[in-house]
């Protein structure tokens, strides 16, 4: 398998530590969605990463729709998220509320990055930014102190999300972890040490 994207997006990084949690071999080609948007329409006609370029050639896209492709190969009852019912729910819900802290983040960053300093409308930054605060404190609120994993007391894609999100929001956002959800901040840091969440850096 082929992913394309750099793992400086959270989206192609909770990819990358997915495929090694299963085990799964795979090439990286890090292309960016902005720098390279020709090269990624190749695999993407919409231009956005990551893509997933599978054995037979079929090119899967958008990070939901990957992961769920790869919770599928592996098995369902062995999967990330669990197959049904009310565990599933829960671990959908705050992989949701996590990836969505990417999602908040990002726009306001854009909206900084891509308009002329005339165009910007803080207002629109500051809403992001209150949304991406709120859901960080929600799930800040779910962590048992010394907590190894987020829900269930064992791996899930909700601890795959959290180590996205925590490093996105601190990076990116600038949110200070340590202080405004410290808990999260703790567990994410823990399992971002574990081999599979170990993924190269790619500055360009």
């Amino acid at each position: 398998m082929i992913l394309i994207g750099p793992n400086r997006s959270p989206y192609t990084r909770r990819v990358a530590i997915t495929l090694n949690i299963y085990g799964m071999p795979y090439e990286q080609y890090p292309l960016s969605g902005f720098g390279d948007r020709a090269a990624v329409r190749a695999w993407n006609p919409l231009g956005r990463i990551p893509a997933l370029v599978l054995d037979s050639g079929e090119t899967l896209v958008d990070s939901v729709a990957i992961i769920d492709h790869l919770d599928e190969i592996h098995g369902r009852e062995h999967a990330l998220t669990p197959p049904t019912g009310a565990e599933r729910r829960a671990v959908l819900k705050v992989a949701a509320l996590l990836m969505g802290v990417c999602d908040k983040g990002l726009q306001s960053a854009y909206e900084r990055s891509q308009k002329p300093p005339e165009k910007v409308h803080q207002p629109w930054i500051d809403d992001c930014v209150a949304q991406t605060a709120n859901a960080l404190a929600a799930v800040e609120e779910m962590i048992q102190p010394d907590a190894r994993h987020l829900l269930l007391d064992r791996l899930t894609q909700a601890d795959v999300a959290a180590v996205v999100a925590e490093r996105f929001a601190r990076l990116v956002v600038r949110v200070d972890t340590d202080a405004r959800v410290p808990r999260l901040a703790a567990l994410a840091r823990t399992l971002a040490e574990q081999p599979a969440f170990i993924v190269p850096e790619h500055a360009r």
